[in-house]
């Protein structure tokens, strides 16, 4: 058995106001739709510090009390990919787009699950149910997401 993997560490965060939350429309051919804020950890920074600095790339917005609520991953031939779930509702600032994406309030129940990045609707269970923390899809079932 390995005791060792490469991993490849990223963040996202949910912000809320009120009912509404930020979307990002992703520019991204390779994964397409709607989305949280987020995106990689760089090397030796801490988690809480990468999701506040990702977000504020992305959104303009700078966030405070970010709660860590769950994790998704899945394993690759060499390693596993990691995404940090983050949450908060204390944010200052102004919403504004960036070259990642068009980012917007909404209300995340009107949101037909067909606009969302593949994943996303899974991922957004990790946020909404506190008994639910890990969203894992493994190799042998890719297509069958297993929740913790």
């Amino acid at each position: 058995m390995r005791k060792r993997e490469v991993v490849g560490l990223t963040v996202m965060c949910m912000i809320r106001r009120g009912n509404e939350v930020v979307i990002q429309r992703r520019n991204d051919p390779n994964w397409p739709g709607l989305t949280l804020p987020g995106g990689h950890v760089e090397f030796g920074e801490p988690f809480t510090d990468a999701v506040i600095r990702e977000v504020r790339e992305e959104t303009g917005l700078t966030i405070r009390d970010v709660r860590l609520c769950g994790v998704k991953n899945w394993l690759m031939d060499d390693g596993r990919y990691l995404v940090l779930l983050f949450k908060t509702d204390a944010f200052s600032g102004d919403l504004r787009s960036s070259d990642e994406g068009a980012v917007f309030w909404a209300d995340i129940d009107s949101i037909p699950e067909d606009e969302w990045a593949s994943s996303m609707p899974e991922t957004l269970e990790v946020f909404a149910e506190d008994s639910v923390n890990e969203l894992f899809y493994s190799l042998t079932e890719p297509d069958l997401p297993v929740l913790k």
